[in-house]
């Protein structure tokens, strides 16, 4: 696995990440702890150096991860988020800087470390200003607990307030050949001030492998049951993307979800994605992604393709679109 720079900040890792939410958290039951830190430890000798995981998880996602890792923490970055009342999602957003230092250094007892390598924002909140939540950010890498500053799904405005107080050195948010809208207005901005970014659900929550169909049922828990774009009539009529995928991998000698990998890859060079998996395999088939080489007519067959293709379905609920882009 080759390395990539987040932008100007110095954090050099992996060219493809390890998102770890699903562990635990959001796509259904999770896995035993043993066998999650197995996975990533799996992931850690394919060569993946950087590892995403947030309070919102849940106290065993950043104490799974902190175990697995103990043994090359040094090798390794971890991101962990804050951001959520009492860590919660759903009781609503707190990045008051007081809330902050409590979860910098609830994150760091979990994750058995002494340093955060980057801290997001999980969201944007608007009750706080942006140059506090970043000067509570710049107080603790002074202080040594945490080495970068990043934010997730915040909108050019927050980005730039952010940055001029505590330079940036991620944004995460969701990006994938069924979700472009980072580029229209996000990407130009991280682009002029020197920050990386790192796409989550760079599958698009995994309906961009082609295992996901028109009757295919999510188990409880599992946040794809409330998304508009997963209703059972959009999965359906979005199969026309998976469709031009699969023609594409057949050509490539590879598979749907290293295409759509791929073709992140080929959009800047300082994207790192982050896909996550529950399953061997399907980690072996993600990191396989690095080796698959997208020339310039593959991409602009990809383009053209795109431009046919008319996505069905919002990514968020109206009530999740409200945190976002702010």
């Amino acid at each position: 696995m080759y390395t990539r720079s987040l932008g100007t900040s110095g954090l050099e890792v992996s060219a493809i990440g390890f998102g770890c939410m699903g562990l635990s958290f959001g796509l259904g039951p999770g896995v035993e702890k043993t066998d999650g830190i197995a996975l990533i430890r799996a992931a850690f000798e394919r060569g993946v150096t950087l590892f995403d995981t947030a309070e919102a998880y849940g106290q065993v996602n950043e104490e799974m991860v902190g175990e697995a890792v103990a043994p090359f923490r040094d090798r390794v970055a971890l991101a962990t988020k804050f951001g959520w009342k009492n860590g919660d999602p759903r009781a609503g957003l707190d990045s008051r800087p007081e809330r902050i230092r409590v979860v910098a250094d609830q994150s760091l007892q979990r994750l058995q470390t002494d340093r955060i390598d980057l801290f997001y924002q999980h969201r944007v909140d608007p009750a706080v200003p942006m140059e506090d939540v970043a000067g509570a950010v710049r107080d603790l890498i002074q202080e040594g607990k945490v080495r970068h500053f990043g934010m997730s799904e915040a909108g050019p405005d927050a980005i730039r307030r952010a940055h001029a107080v505590q330079p940036l050195a991620a944004l995460q948010s969701e990006y994938s050949l069924w979700w472009r809208e980072p580029e229209e207005c996000v990407l130009p901005v991280l682009e002029e001030l020197g920050i990386g970014f790192v796409p989550f659900s760079p599958l698009g929550k995994g309906f961009l492998t082609g295992t996901i169909k028109g009757d295919t049922a999510f188990g409880e828990g599992d946040i794809r049951n409330i998304l508009p774009r997963f209703a059972a009539e959009a999965r359906q009529a979005n199969e026309a993307l998976v469709a031009l995928l699969g023609a594409v991998a057949a050509d490539k000698d590879a598979t749907r979800a290293q295409v759509a990998l791929a073709w992140l890859l080929a959009q800047k060079p300082w994207i790192v994605p982050i896909p996550g998996t529950t399953k061997r395999h399907r980690l072996d088939e993600n990191m396989g992604a690095a080796d698959v080489q997208l020339t310039a007519g593959d991409l602009g067959r990809i383009e053209a393709a795109l431009g046919q293709v008319q996505i069905v379905g919002a990514r968020y609920t109206a009530e999740m679109q409200k945190n976002v882009n702010r």
